[in-house]
């Protein structure tokens, strides 16, 4: 079931925090809006492609490799990685049946590019060293840190920020996140089932699904403090 919360003139429809719900929002939301967020999913397809072809390369076994290989560690924290985020906030958006463009994904370059870029840095960084402590520890941080990326350009925060909030918001959270993640896994399986080009409304879900979950979190907090208050 749906909570409703009034805004201005019209009522905005905020999913309950659990998997399931979130993917259900998540769907309806991606059918709204599935054009806009179909060429979004593209062009972060099409930004992919060259890190892409640069993995695929042994960089010992060709001229100049080790440069290569630092061009592309290069591009995927200064340009995929704001890309990334920006999408995000973007889907987030839709989420939230706000007012958006294709190209607010492109703002974080003019705003908080910085933030972005030291957040992911950050983030990973974290998950990294939860998977070399027996991958374990790294699926747990992967989940507590699931919702840096919407903090930074939600709520303005710097990496360190974003990071504990995330942590305290997926508080009770994290095993629901951990099981939206597997259910990520037969979805993409299916899309890809689908002649390949399914993969693309497959990760579209998955990202509105992920989204609802922040905004279901951040707005059934909202809700407590209000009546707190009272």
């Amino acid at each position: 079931m749906n909570n409703k919360k009034e805004e201005a003139s019209h009522v905005i429809l905020v999913p309950e925090p659990y998997a399931g719900l979130a993917y259900s929002f998540g769907w309806d939301r991606m059918k709204k809006f599935f054009l806009d967020l179909f060429l979004i999913t593209l062009i972060v397809g099409v930004v992919w492609i060259p890190y892409s072809i640069i993995l695929s390369l042994d960089g010992r076994h060709i001229p100049g490799g080790g440069i290569l290989q630092i061009f592309g560690l290069a591009y995927l924290l200064l340009l995929m990685a704001p890309i990334d985020y920006g999408s995000a906030f973007v889907f987030l958006k839709a989420v939230r049946d706000e007012q958006f463009e294709v190209k607010d994904m492109f703002s974080v370059f003019e705003t908080n590019y910085l933030n972005v870029v030291l957040a992911n840095l950050l983030h990973w960084g974290i998950v990294s060293l939860g998977i070399f402590l027996f991958v374990i520890p790294g699926i747990v941080f992967a989940c507590k840190l699931a919702f840096v990326k919407y903090l930074v350009l939600d709520r303005n925060m710097d990496p360190v920020e974003a990071v504990k909030e995330s942590w305290r918001m997926t508080r009770g959270h994290a095993g629901k996140i951990f099981l939206m993640g597997l259910m990520a896994v037969p979805i993409t399986i299916a899309g890809l089932i689908c002649l390949g080009i399914g993969v693309i409304p497959a990760v579209m879900w998955i990202r509105c699904a992920f989204a609802s979950m922040y905004f279901a979190v951040s707005e059934s907090e909202e809700v407590k403090a209000e009546n707190e208050k009272e």
